[in-house]
């Protein structure tokens, strides 16, 4: 899995367990729609630290907080540097 791939499974996964559509998170977090929809469907791949801080406090947490999961802390990015050597 890329690592953009695990930030929006975050996203998506946050959504469903608080029952936000995205579109409602957009306005919730100030992120402009269109910005999200691109994170979300994988167009934009590193989005700003900013973006990600907004999204966050939408979802009232820190940025620390939304960034600690299982499948980001465990993410090798030597696993990714192998892969596109191949």
């Amino acid at each position: 899995m890329e690592y953009s791939e695990i930030y929006v499974k975050r996203i998506r996964s946050l959504c469903k367990s608080r029952g936000i559509a995205i579109n409602k998170l957009a306005t919730m977090s100030g992120v402009k729609q269109s910005t999200l929809d691109n994170i979300v469907r994988g167009l934009t791949k590193n989005p700003r630290v900013k973006t990600l801080h907004m999204i966050a406090l939408a979802f009232n947490m820190t940025l620390a907080e939304f960034l600690d999961f299982e499948e980001l802390n465990v993410y090798s990015f030597a696993d990714e540097e192998e892969e596109s050597k191949a």
